[in-house]
């Protein structure tokens, strides 16, 4: 689905807020990277595909030890066949597993270059992206990405360190600021593939996926590709929107652009606002089929509030003495 682009009308690339990401503020992000969790706690739920339960995995159990059991311990942990053998109570120990890798695909592209309120999608993406990085770090998981926009791909590999997330960001950063309407390149949706094809090949086996974009140019093949991601691996889209993109409103006539074309539509056009609301209800309906047929939440983060609000909503703020 092809979105307008609205052209900042400002004198630098940092003059306004919200246009462009800034390396310091994803940076700053990282004390408020708390409060939610990507496992499972409780059932992950999406405002496009209802509530549903999450088919996060989480991190594995690793098999410690058979001891006896002691007053507070899991009874739901006892091994029977040991407490009937010796008659005396005894308990399985796991441990949980810390190391769970995850990788960031992170939508830089043309049509991410929209934002009718707080910030442009790109913005969004880029502090969606600095917020899970800086969560999964704290967790202990290694971390990596794959940062993309029309002309190429940027690999960051998964590591357990801040020099990894710190390469992470600045990557992203470098393509956000690269974007403009007056970019001497063309929307290559096709590029979407490619990066799911790079994420099956470096995700192989229980890596936690976060698909952090808007979805332009998805079709048969994106569903077949993230079907394949998602076979031995867990996989999170955080879906970032515009509420423009939902909604037309009747503001007279307006010149809206994309790449070097422009183009005036009369807004105050009933015809014209209800199908342009329609096919955008058809899109999301595309996302809430993929949602619920492969059981993948879809987390929607909108371009008009804080993404720091929205995550904590959508994956649950926990009391202080519970976070993980």
């Amino acid at each position: 689905m092809p979105y307008p682009t609205v052209k900042p009308r400002v004198p630098g690339p940092l003059a306004t807020a919200g246009v462009y990401a800034d390396l310091d503020a994803l940076v700053r992000l990282q004390f408020q990277a708390r409060g939610f969790s990507f496992l499972p706690h409780q059932p992950v739920h999406s405002l496009l595909a209802g509530r549903h339960a999450s088919r996060l995995r989480g991190r594995g159990l690793n098999f410690e030890e058979i001891r006896r059991y002691l007053p507070g311990d899991d009874i739901r942990t006892m091994d029977w066949h040991i407490t009937a053998r010796t008659r005396k109570p005894h308990i399985r120990v796991y441990t949980e597993e810390r190391d769970r890798p995850v990788l960031l695909v992170v939508d830089q592209r043309l049509p991410m270059f929209f934002g009718s309120q707080r910030a442009m999608k790109s913005v969004v993406a880029a502090e969606a992206a600095a917020l899970a990085a800086w969560r999964a770090l704290a967790s202990g998981d290694r971390v990596g990405a794959l940062v993309f926009d029309d002309r190429d791909i940027v690999e960051i590999t998964p590591q357990r360190s801040r020099r990894q997330v710190m390469r992470l960001l600045q990557a992203v950063v470098e393509k956000n600021h690269a974007l403009r309407v007056d970019a001497p390149i063309q929307p290559r949706p096709v590029i979407l593939h490619g990066v799911l094809e790079q994420a099956t090949r470096l995700a192989k086996h229980d890596y936690l996926v976060c698909l952090i974009s808007d979805g332009a140019g998805a079709d048969q093949d994106t569903v077949r590709l993230i079907t394949l991601l998602s076979a031995h691996n867990d996989v999170l889209m955080l879906f970032i929107y515009d509420p423009l993109e939902a909604q037309l409103p009747d503001a007279g006539r307006l010149i809206v652009a994309e790449g070097a074309l422009q183009l005036e539509v009369n807004t105050s056009d009933r015809g014209l606002r209800q199908r342009y609301d329609a096919e955008f209800a058809h899109w999301l309906g595309r996302i809430r089929e993929l949602s619920q047929q492969r059981e993948i939440p879809v987390l929607p983060l909108s371009t008009a509030r804080g993404v720091v609000e929205q995550v904590r909503e959508v994956l649950g703020h926990q009391p202080l003495a519970r976070r993980v």
